[in-house]
């Protein structure tokens, strides 16, 4: 009898730019199961940034946005002897991936008063430009870790 193994379903590339990567955000971005709503919406934010930025592709500047936004440390809590330490970590790279399409749309989401859309490129070229909250929060996170180099010792 062979063994039997659950293999994870491919994510399906997007139809118009081709990429899994905007396929993932799209997913992330959705709500209540409305997948052509999340899709307009990212399409309508890169059409928008190929407006304000003529000259770079709007792919581009998405796929560095997420790139600018990726953490590479962050901080764990582990109990050591009935104290917790913040250990600073390293980040792989899927987790890298989740945090930074989060943290973009979170700071996408605390914004008020404007089409999604636009916040969405609004937020896509500020982390393009190495700015933004989301940049801000990834900062914030690798200081953290910074600040707590002392425990590293302490990583399992």
């Amino acid at each position: 009898m062979g063994r039997i193994t659950a293999s994870r379903t491919q994510l399906k590339p997007e139809p118009r730019f081709d990429s899994v990567l905007a396929s993932k955000f799209i997913n992330c971005l959705m709500y209540d199961g409305k997948k052509s709503v999340a899709q307009a919406v990212f399409y309508n934010a890169l059409d928008e940034i190929g407006r304000k930025m003529p000259d770079l592709e709007p792919m581009e500047v998405f796929t560095q946005a997420i790139e600018n936004v990726k953490p590479y440390v962050e901080v764990r809590s582990k109990r050591v002897g009935g104290a917790s330490y913040q250990v600073p970590m390293q980040v792989n790279r899927t987790r890298q991936l989740s945090l930074a399409i989060r943290w973009i749309l979170l700071a996408v989401r605390e914004k008020k008063g404007r089409p999604t859309h636009l916040k969405l490129a609004e937020e896509l070229m500020s982390a393009f430009k190495k700015e933004g909250a989301a940049v801000t929060r990834r900062d914030n996170v690798h200081r953290m870790a910074d600040a707590n180099k002392a425990f590293s010792h302490f990583a399992w």
